[in-house]
């Protein structure tokens, strides 16, 4: 594989914008002539359909249960070329409720790199579900396959408690596989306060709130036409947001260990900007992610 090849993880909670921001992000940065490549590491394999213009990538562990093994598989089968050249993958998943997603992650990249996958590119962009709970998710920080994180969040309580997870996540195995932070998107929900929130937020992660993504519903009638919002609307000012972003991480240098904060001070944090009303409440929350956590 080759040394300079950059390869960076979006990681976000659940129904936060994380594939369609990471896809937007990346049409950003083929339009800057980078050579990217997506592994879609989120079992609904929704990572990469914005490039492809389609409902679904067909994945390699789907794929591979129907052939009888991996080995089976030829490349051009699983790796797709979507919008301005972005190379497409999807690793899969197991059925709901049978297995650990992350046997497909690992899977994935295996197969990708043992069939000369990641050769002649600048970036590798894996797209994580954020359930850092679970240790398949966890793979490709805990294996030192992604190297910068980028996390997805918003002004929203439950999104900042992902968040703060996920950066638990990375400490972890920040010493050992040499993983970093890149930063904090944050993906606007039109939260109170939210620019500043996240900003706040940031710091006490030790790390940038690396670009402020606006709320716009241009989104949504992109994503209706399975296309990026650069594809479909190139002039409009949502592009430009992605295209800044794309270049601020192109150019990011600021890599930290994160310094994920308690309980009480992400309560404290959330109550300081009117967004909890009480521990009551806050604990409530709490529980119920844990409960789906456990789920999972």
């Amino acid at each position: 594989m080759t040394e300079q090849i950059r390869q960076i993880a979006f990681y976000g909670k659940g129904g936060i914008g994380k594939s369609t921001t990471s896809q937007n992000t990346i049409a950003g940065m083929a339009e800057l002539g980078q050579r990217v490549m997506i592994v879609g590491c989120d079992p609904k394999a929704d990572s990469t359909r914005l490039m492809l213009h389609s409902k679904a990538q067909t994945t390699i562990l789907h794929l591979a249960a129907e052939r009888g093994a991996v080995e089976d598989l030829e490349l051009d089968e699983v790796l797709l070329t979507g919008y301005r050249d972005v190379r497409c993958v999807e690793s899969g998943g197991p059925e709901p409720g049978v297995g650990c997603a992350g046997r497909g992650i690992i899977t994935a990249i295996n197969f990708l790199e043992e069939n000369g996958a990641y050769e002649d590119l600048d970036f590798v962009s894996y797209d994580v579900l954020g359930d850092v709970v679970c240790g398949g998710f966890a793979m490709p920080i805990r294996e030192g396959k992604a190297q910068e994180i980028y996390i997805v969040t918003s002004g929203e309580m439950m999104a900042m408690y992902a968040a703060n997870n996920i950066a638990r996540g990375i400490l972890k195995y920040a010493h050992s596989g040499g993983v970093r932070l890149g930063g904090l998107i944050c993906n606007s929900r039109k939260v109170d306060r939210e620019l500043e929130l996240i900003e706040t937020l940031a710091k006490r992660l030790n790390t940038q709130m690396i670009h402020f993504v606006p709320r716009n519903n241009i989104v949504q009638h992109a994503e209706l036409r399975r296309m990026t919002v650069i594809e479909y609307a190139p002039d409009s000012a949502q592009a430009d947001e992605y295209r800044t972003l794309a270049n601020k991480i192109i150019d990011n240098k600021n890599l930290t260990i994160p310094t994920p904060i308690s309980m009480d001070e992400l309560e404290d944090l959330l109550v300081e900007f009117g967004i909890l009303g009480g521990e009551e409440e806050y604990e409530k929350a709490i529980a119920q992610d844990q409960a789906k956590a456990a789920v999972v």
